[in-house]
C-alpha cells in the first residue's frame, strides 16, 4: 500500500467505529432510557451499514479510487450452499455439543417460551416452535438478513480482510480482523447486554473475549468463502444465515440457565463455538500448507 493507502486504511476505522459506536450508544440509550425499542433496532441496522459507508468515503472521496469489491454473483454452486446452510450445521453442531457436556440444562417443557411470550406451553409446542422458525431461519432468512449483512461484509470482509492479510499474513491477518469485528460490537455488549445478557458468568469480561473468539472463527469462514467466489453476495448471505438461526437453540434450556450463556447452547458460546472453531483453524492451517 502507498502511504496515502495507508492513511486510508487508518481513516476507514477510524469512520466504521467512531459512526457505528455513535449509533450503537444512541440506540442503547433510547432503550434504556426511552424504552423504545424500535429506535433501538433501527439504530442496529443503521449500525450495520456503517462499515460500508467507511469504504465508499475512504475510495470515493478520500482515494478517489475504485471501491474493489466483488459484486458479481459468481463462485462454485459448493460455496453458495455452504454459505447458505452451514451456519445451521454449526449451530447444530454446537448446541449437540453443549448438551452433551451439560445434558441436565436440555429442557423440553417449553419454560423459556413460557418465559418469552407466556401461555400454555408443552413439549409439543415447542417442537412446533423449533420446526417452524428453524425452517424459516435455514431457507428463507438468509436470502432477507443478507441485504443488511452486506452493509457489514464490505467493510470487513471485502476492504478489511485483503489489507490485514498482506500485512501480517493469513492466520495473524484473520486473527487480527476477528479481534477488530469483536471489539466493534463491544458498547452494544457493555451496555445492553448483546448477545449473552447482563447477568452471565464471569460478566462483562468473559463475554468479550468469548465474543472476540467466535468473531475470528466466523470471520474466517466469511473471509474464505470470499476468497474462494470474490462475491460479496456469498459471505453476506452466510452473515444473514448465521444472524437467523443463531439463537433458536436458545429455547431449549430453563430461563435459569441463561447464566450459562457465554457456554452455549448458541454457537456463540465459549463450548458451542468449539465446532467452528476447529473448521476455521483447520482450513486457515491447511491454506498456510499449500501456499508453503
Amino acid at each position: 500500500m502507498s502511504a496515502k493507502e495507508k492513511q486510508g486504511f487508518g481513516l476507514y476505522f477510524l469512520i466504521a467505529f467512531g459512526l457505528a459506536w455513535l449509533c450503537q450508544v444512541g440506540g442503547c440509550m433510547a432503550l434504556l432510557q426511552q424504552k423504545n425499542a424500535v429506535l433501538y433496532q433501527l439504530a442496529l441496522i443503521a449500525t450495520m451499514f456503517c462499515p460500508l459507508l467507511a469504504v465508499l468515503l475512504v475510495q470515493k472521496v478520500f482515494l478517489r479510487q475504485p471501491v474493489g469489491i466483488g459484486w458479481k454473483v459468481q463462485g462454485k454452486r459448493r460455496f453458495w450452499l455452504a454459505a447458505w446452510f452451514g451456519p445451521a450445521v454449526f449451530t447444530l453442531l454446537g448446541a449437540v455439543l453443549y448438551f452433551a457436556v451439560f445434558p441436565s440444562r436440555l429442557d423440553f417443557s417449553g419454560s423459556w417460551l413460557v418465559a418469552a411470550y407466556g401461555g400454555e406451553m408443552d413439549a409439543q409446542t415447542l417442537r412446533s416452535y423449533l420446526l417452524q422458525n428453524g425452517l424459516f431461519a435455514v431457507i428463507l432468512a438468509p436470502a432477507i438478513n443478507m441485504f443488511p449483512a452486506l452493509g457489514e461484509e464490505v467493510g470487513w470482509r471485502g476492504y478489511m480482510m485483503p489489507r490485514l492479510k498482506e500485512r501480517f499474513g493469513l492466520l495473524n491477518g484473520r486473527l487480527l480482523g476477528g479481534v477488530v469485528w469483536g471489539v466493534w460490537h463491544w458498547p452494544l455488549m457493555l451496555l445492553v447486554g448483546y448477545e449473552y445478557g447482563t447477568n452471565y458468568l464471569g460478566a462483562p469480561v468473559l463475554g468479550l473475549v468469548v465474543w472476540c473468539v467466535v468473531c475470528f472463527a466466523l470471520n474466517t469462514l466469511l473471509d474464505l468463502l470470499y476468497e474462494k467466489t470474490e462475491s460479496i453476495w456469498v459471505p453476506a448471505i452466510a452473515h444473514g444465515a448465521f444472524n437467523a438461526i443463531v439463537a433458536l437453540p436458545q429455547v431449549l434450556i430453563a430461563p435459569a440457565d441463561a447464566y450459562y450463556n457465554v457456554l452455549g447452547p448458541m454457537p456463540i458460546g465459549l463450548i458451542s463455538v468449539l465446532p467452528m472453531l476447529a473448521v476455521a483453524v483447520g482450513l486457515t492451517l491447511h491454506q498456510m500448507k499449500q501456499e508453503q
